[in-house]
């Protein structure tokens, strides 16, 4: 599922990859309007699947990092408000979710995108977070029987 949600660098909100057009990706918003539109390589288009979050020893999938909101808020949207809730309490909230957090190349900017990006996420029904893991499980050719 993350691999067809999209992040649009300058637009608010993800959107869903619909198809593919002439130099471009149609998308789809995450909302009740369902608005379609041409995204073009220009808006710098990342999708979920891809991103990853920073820790003191490695990088954590973005798909971990959801899975551990869910788990703390019961598959509910989050209890902290993002567009008011000071720099320590996304920090530690964030330390929650994803302990030794790296703090130095984690903002707060990053932690209210991901706090808005799981509610949308929720909000719309589009909760199963490790169905990516399972898309690229199926297609390992060492998992295959002989």
């Amino acid at each position: 599922m993350l691999k067809t949600i999209l992040a649009i660098s300058g637009k608010p909100g993800l959107y869903k990859l619909v198809s593919r057009g002439n130099n471009s990706l149609i998308v789809e918003t995450i909302d009740a309007q369902k608005k379609r539109f041409p995204a073009f390589a220009a808006d710098k288009i990342i999708s979920l699947a891809d991103i990853a979050m920073y820790t003191d020893e490695k990088e954590v999938p973005l798909r971990e990092v959801l899975n551990n909101i869910k788990k703390k808020e019961d598959g509910k949207p989050t209890a902290i408000d993002y567009r008011t809730a000071s720099k320590e309490e996304l920090y530690a909230f964030l330390t929650e979710v994803l302990p030794n957090c790296d703090r130095d190349r984690i903002y707060p900017a990053d932690i209210k995108k991901l706090i808005q990006w799981y509610n949308i996420l929720v909000g719309n029904g589009l909760d199963d977070f490790d169905e990516v893991l399972k898309e690229t499980q199926g297609n390992n050719i060492d998992d295959r029987k002989d």
